[in-house]
């Protein structure tokens, strides 16, 4: 799966919802069967999952978020070969993620890779050894409305800020992707601030975020992706260091600044791709 912007949560037993996620803009798609599914619906959710996630991924990478407590039944009716992840949420030791990863190997030979949802105090204090956890990990996630409720404070920056920063710091130092906010998920009219929510968080190292609404899958692609200045001042180094020569390989200096390995990095990434 590439990098993931916008990741839009679809509840497993929406049918009209789900014939429709592929079209919204995300870059991938959760087919949910937790938080969205009431708990008398479990049973049907499962049910429907699997038609939906074989068409969807025709389309669209997929992921599925399981029940934290009840993983072992979703995956056994999920199709995992057709799946781009395994959603595993409310994380708070790398022992979940472990037993999650040995399920997934004994089921299919090629076993999707896992996102751990980080939605706790506990989670945060253990972001590092949950992110050193298992090879299948590909990605931390940070669940801001979880957090502060436990935590009884109002998401926002003033109270998620340094707990975000410790999930980033911890996905980041390993090589994982990183979605959520510093902020809250909640806000699906106001899509200025939504957006504006995305870039502060791509700015403490987050690489995108779930959507809770279709409404904010263009925000999301917009404020997880390079500025049109970012991609233009990229372009612009990386023709200073091929018109540098050799020394464009080593440290040279652009429009009064020193350019060197990792600013040159940087500028690839926003000049191939538009994303942080």
């Amino acid at each position: 799966m590439k990098a993931a912007r916008s990741l839009l949560f679809v509840p497993a037993i929406a049918p009209r919802m789900l014939a429709g996620a592929a079209q919204r803009g995300a870059d991938a798609v959760i087919v949910d069967l937790e938080d969205s599914v009431p708990p008398a619906h479990k049973a049907d959710a499962r049910v429907a999952a699997g038609p939906a996630i074989e068409a969807l991924a025709r389309e669209v990478p997929v992921l599925a978020r399981v029940n934290a407590g009840a993983w072992q039944e979703d995956i056994a009716a999920l199709p995992l070969a057709a799946l781009a992840a395994v959603l595993l949420p409310k994380v708070e030791s790398a022992e979940e993620v472990q037993e999650l990863a040995a399920a997934l190997a004994a089921r299919c030979a090629t076993p999707p890779p896992i996102a751990a949802l980080i939605e706790s105090a506990l989670g945060v204090l253990r972001a590092e050894r949950i992110a050193l956890a298992s090879p299948a990990l590909c990605a931390l996630g940070f669940g801001a409305e979880d957090f502060a409720a436990e935590m009884g404070v109002t998401p926002q920056a003033a109270s998620l800020l340094m707990p975000a920063q410790q999930v980033t710091l911890a996905a980041r130092a390993h090589g994982l992707a990183c979605w959520g906010l510093a902020d809250s998920i909640a806000e699906i009219e106001d899509m200025q601030d939504f957006a504006a929510s995305c870039a502060e968080a791509r700015a403490i190292g987050f690489t995108g975020t779930v959507c809770i609404h279709p409404r904010q899958v263009a925000a999301a692609n917009t404020g997880f992706g390079a500025t049109a200045e970012e991609q233009a001042w990229a372009r612009d180094v990386l023709a200073a260091a091929e018109a540098a020569g050799p020394q464009g390989q080593g440290a040279f200096e652009f429009r009064g600044r020193m350019v060197d390995r990792p600013i040159l990095e940087r500028a690839r990434r926003w000049a191939g791709s538009g994303s942080r």
